[in-house]
């Protein structure tokens, strides 16, 4: 008798299980990105600037939300000092990820308020935002810098960022972080590209009412190179041991 319930009961329960898991809502990841503005989302008054964070979102399926901190001018040091870490700090949650990016603006020793050293302060500052956000329960991805479009006279690709990539590296070596070495990636992109035709992958524009003399910027994105740098970081997200890397498009 007791065997003849069992039977007619487990089916039961069996659906209701199944009902219940398929309408729970899975649990959204969330991607935090810090850095400059090489990453930022722009206004649409600097239109083609594109910042790669701003379109990282295509890139991820519906269950990972990009919520893009970065912004224009700031450096490891400001980022903390202007209380936007904080920010992204207190939102933090178990299973999220912070995409970490800075040097362009720690690398003006002539600024004060965003100048690190690459020896010091900078590590400091890196290894501030990977302590907390472990301690939060997030992953915390180191990337370098990606480069400025400097060619010399005979053609070759000049390194502008000095030492503070390598502190990126040692950092992620010594600390056992999650690490996407952009600065080597963009590196190999735009040296075989060349100089002329690297020109699109960053704000070079021609004349126009807002920009009567255009645009000559080889450091900041146009909207092909935001999309190829965010594509470059994805493919290297997707080679990272997370789960994050299952929701790769």
């Amino acid at each position: 008798m007791n065997k003849l319930i069992l039977g007619r009961i487990s089916p039961l329960w069996f659906l209701l299980f199944t009902f219940f898991t398929s309408c729970t809502p899975s649990k959204l990841i969330t991607i935090y990105t810090i850095g400059d503005s090489t990453m930022a989302n722009k206004k649409a008054e600097v239109y083609p600037e594109t910042g790669w964070g701003q379109v990282f979102q295509n890139y991820f399926d519906a269950k990972v939300k990009v919520s893009n901190h970065a912004v224009n001018g700031r450096s490891s040091k400001s980022f903390i000092d202007e209380g936007r870490w904080k920010i992204v700090l207190d939102s933090l949650k178990r299973g999220d990820y912070v995409f970490i990016q800075f040097g362009h603006n720690d690398e003006k020793a002539d600024k004060p308020a965003v100048y690190a050293d690459p020896s010091t302060t900078y590590r400091q500052n890196l290894e501030k935002y990977i302590v907390e956000a472990r301690a939060k329960g997030a992953t915390p991805i180191l990337l370098t810098s990606i480069v400025r479009r400097k060619f010399d006279g005979s053609g070759k690709l000049v390194d502008t960022h000095g030492k503070y990539p390598d502190a990126v590296r040692e950092i992620a070596a010594d600390l056992k972080v999650n690490f996407i070495d952009m600065q080597v990636l963009t590196h190999s992109l735009i040296s075989s590209m060349g100089d002329e035709p690297s020109k699109k992958m960053y704000l070079w524009t021609t004349p126009d009412q807002k920009f009567p003399e255009g645009r000559k910027d080889d450091t900041h994105l146009s909207v092909e190179g935001a999309k190829t740098f965010a594509d470059l970081v994805a493919k290297e997200v997707r080679k990272l041991k997370t789960p994050l890397a299952w929701h790769v498009k």
